[in-house]
């Protein structure tokens, strides 16, 4: 790979460079870590890499998104807590493949999942993941608006965890670009009414980040939320 990778946004090595791309540049940014944090980050990629080997988006497989996630929240959010990157490398896995990840026989593989992330990992990971995974939804109800009163209520309690999911909110809403017909309303208008929540909660006093990156990250969302607005007018 180029040396100049690490100069590109992360969307245009996943575009010119695929998958190899984003690993290339994950591997140059984790050299910086000492050889424990090291050797933790790129198990915990290994460990993702395995649960999601299946799993695909429209264009893409998914480990692309947890990698562009990761690395988002690495060199554009400046944070460097190892767990935090841990927990962005495996913010699917429980959500997506808890009796994967637990093993058989279990009553909850999502509770028992959490448990094995919290021994291989430490129980800061594992709330972190636990903080950022959706739980089962109320088919008979709007699923989105329970999606989008879970976020609120589970991020208000969790200031570190709105780092890692204001990162997998601005993938998925770039991600809509890639994404036609009915479904593209239907995503907008998921994503679209939580914009301003977010930019509330990453600006509260709490949330771990600079004010610097706060409003580089309110940017990110404005654009968002005129994306989503235009995607919805589109359809009106």
């Amino acid at each position: 790979m180029p040396s100049y990778l690490e100069t590109l946004p992360l969307h245009t090595i996943t575009e010119v460079y695929g998958e190899a791309g984003l690993r290339d540049r994950f591997s140059r940014e984790v050299e910086r870590f000492e050889e424990h944090d090291w050797r933790r980050l790129n198990r915990a990629l290994a460990l993702a890499s395995d649960l999601h080997r299946q799993d695909r988006r429209a264009r893409e497989p998914v480990v692309n998104h947890l990698l562009r996630v990761t690395l988002r929240v690495l060199c554009h959010y400046e944070v460097h807590d190892v767990d935090v990157l841990v927990a962005a490398l495996l913010h699917d896995s429980v959500e997506d493949h808890p009796a994967e990840l637990a093993g058989d026989g279990h009553d909850d593989p999502s509770a028992a999942a959490l448990e094995v992330l919290s021994e291989e990992f430490g129980p800061r990971v594992a709330g972190l993941v636990h903080a950022v995974t959706n739980p089962e939804y109320d088919r008979t109800r709007d699923v989105h608006a329970q999606y989008r009163a879970h976020v609120i209520a589970s991020l208000d309690r969790h200031p570190t965890a709105r780092i890692i999911k204001v990162s997998d909110f601005t993938d998925n809403g770039v991600g809509l670009v890639h994404t036609t017909g009915p479904k593209l309303r239907k995503l907008a208008s998921k994503y679209r009414p939580l914009v301003p929540e977010l930019k509330e909660l990453i600006n509260r006093r709490d949330t771990p980040l600079p004010d610097r990156i706060k409003r580089h990250i309110t940017g990110q969302l404005d654009r968002a939320d005129q994306r989503f607005t235009a995607i919805l007018r589109l359809g009106s």
